[in-house]
């Protein structure tokens, strides 16, 4: 199954609200915190919102 890892690389203090929301439904709470995402539709149109905030690796499991 393929995995993204999302990385919170920058302040979401003047985003717009929609998008501190999408941060948050990542999982992403504090600055420089990593979470591992499925690699779906879903998350990816989620990624692309907020790709000014992120840094995204995919990765290959299994």
């Amino acid at each position: 199954m393929n995995t993204l890892k999302i990385t919170y690389v920058k302040s979401s203090i003047h985003a717009p609200e929609t998008h501190k929301r999408i941060i948050r439904a990542l999982g992403l709470r504090k600055l420089n915190q990593t979470v591992e995402q499925p690699d779906n539709p879903a998350i990816r149109g989620m990624v692309k919102k907020v790709d000014y905030l992120v840094r995204v690796e995919g990765t290959h499991e299994g």
